[in-house]
């Protein structure tokens, strides 16, 4: 971080490398894992540049060793903040403000974490 750079976070973040599922605004879904999490907000890479400003919907499935229950899924509304410019074969980084979000029922929990490992699987 730049010395001159000013901390605009407000609420603490957390190292969490969730699966999610993105989908932008006239675009299909990107799978992709959290890299941090907090109350307000979320970051994580995307294989395709996305405007700052553009609205997106985010599906996570926090797992048990965080809830210390079951796995609870997550889906929230957010409002992309900050895009970082890669280098033309790196993926890019997007930081996302969290403005609405609901609780999903667990029952498709297991089916959410296949559909990600297969669509890793075919990627890596």
């Amino acid at each position: 971080m730049e010395p001159n750079s000013q901390e605009r976070r407000m609420m603490r973040r957390f190292d969490m490398r969730l699966p999610a599922i993105v989908r932008v605004e006239g675009s299909g879904d990107v799978y992709t894992e959290t890299q941090n999490v907090s109350a307000r907000g979320v970051f994580f890479y995307l294989d395709r540049a996305v405007s700052a400003g553009s609205k997106i919907d985010v599906t996570l499935t926090f797992p048990p060793h965080i809830t210390l229950t079951d796995a609870v899924r997550v889906r929230f509304t957010a409002r992309v903040i900050r895009v970082e410019n890669p280098s033309p074969s790196a993926r890019v980084g997007t930081a996302a403000m969290i403005e609405d979000y609901e609780f999903l029922r667990s029952n498709g929990a297991p089916d959410f974490l296949a559909a990600l490992q297969k669509e890793w699987k075919a990627t890596n």
